[in-house]
């Protein structure tokens, strides 16, 4: 997420029943369904997990099954806030093992000098002025921003070979979206989207393009892990299933709960006009903050980044508590 977004109070309406849920009628039960079997264990609640046993040892159902199973097991109970859904994705970028030509901005490992609870550590333009012998990796700048928005990602280098740029460790900065920035300083005139912010990088690529990204103090630290093929993992350490994972902010939200997000009035162009759906909590962002807050993640590759990029919807949530 690139821009600011922030939470109004609005009070979500009251749910009598499921039906009720605004989209619930027209929702793919079965997928959802599945996506929660295959992600319901990152709940440590004794009430969640006790559904989610239920929902393994059921195995796969169908549309109607599988909307019973949610109706009979579940209750809708309202966020009383209303706020902002935004989307992220797992990135694809070309890297280098050295540096070279525009491949100048190295993959930093987790410094061994950060410590969990050390209060904040140096900011981004501090970090970027120190020598880099330990680089994972080498990437074009405004590839390492997106993925540092991102927090993880696939590496393809020059020999075909590919890596898993895992998060590692952030300095503990605030996060500041860069988009507001840009387009009050007369940088993007038309639309604030991923994809206009990384082609105004690229093009600037240099003194120019490095002052804007350090306008966010935020920095994050990688480890890189085989690429397995399977999806990246988020917080709660279970794979992400595309359209069916939320990061949120976990003062709000625990792992593993289920949420029904309504999301309507895009502020972006070319944007879907609404995302109506079940979606577990697995993974939380710097950006994330509120309880009305959340940010779906949409997959891997070119695609998913460009809806992604996209998203900045009004949102209303109800957490579905167990019966």
């Amino acid at each position: 997420m690139l821009w600011a977004a922030g939470t109004a109070a609005a009070a979500a309406p009251p749910i009598a029943t499921f039906r009720d849920l605004p989209g619930w009628t027209a929702e793919d039960h079965a997928a959802a369904y599945a996506a929660y079997r295959e992600t319901c264990g990152a709940s440590s609640d004794p009430a969640m997990a006790r559904i989610c046993r239920l929902a393994r040892a059921t195995g796969p159902l169908d549309e109607a099954a599988a909307r019973q199973f949610f109706e009979s097991n579940f209750t809708p109970d309202p966020v009383t806030t209303q706020g902002v859904l935004t989307a992220y994705f797992a990135p694809e970028y070309p890297a280098r093992r050295r540096p070279e030509a525009e491949f100048t901005a190295p993959v930093r490992p987790k410094p061994a000098d950060l410590t969990a609870g050390g209060g904040a550590y140096a900011d981004r333009a501090a970090i970027e002025g120190r020598t880099a012998e330990d680089a994972l990796a080498w990437m074009r700048p405004e590839d390492l921003f997106l993925l540092q928005v991102q927090g993880s990602g696939t590496l393809r280098f020059e020999d075909g070979r590919k890596m898993k740029a895992l998060y590692a460790a952030t300095n503990g900065r605030p996060y500041l979206a860069i988009g507001g920035p840009m387009h009050a300083q007369g940088l993007l005139s038309g639309e604030v989207s991923a994809d206009a912010i990384h082609a105004w990088l690229a093009t600037h690529r240099g003194p120019e393009a490095q002052a804007v990204m350090q306008l966010n103090p935020r920095y994050s630290f990688f480890r890189l892990s085989r690429d397995d093929g399977r999806p990246p993992s988020g917080s709660a350490h279970v794979p992400l299933v595309a359209g069916r994972a939320l990061a949120i902010d976990p003062a709000y939200h625990a792992y593993g709960e289920l949420l029904w997000i309504a999301a309507d009035r895009p502020v972006l162009p070319g944007a879907r006009p609404s995302y109506h759906r079940l979606a577990m909590t697995l993974d939380t962002g710097g950006a994330i903050r509120g309880p009305a807050r959340a940010d779906l993640y949409l997959g891997e590759g070119a695609a998913a980044g460009t809806e992604a990029g996209r998203v900045h919807h009004r949102l209303t949530l109800w957490r579905l508590a167990p019966r």
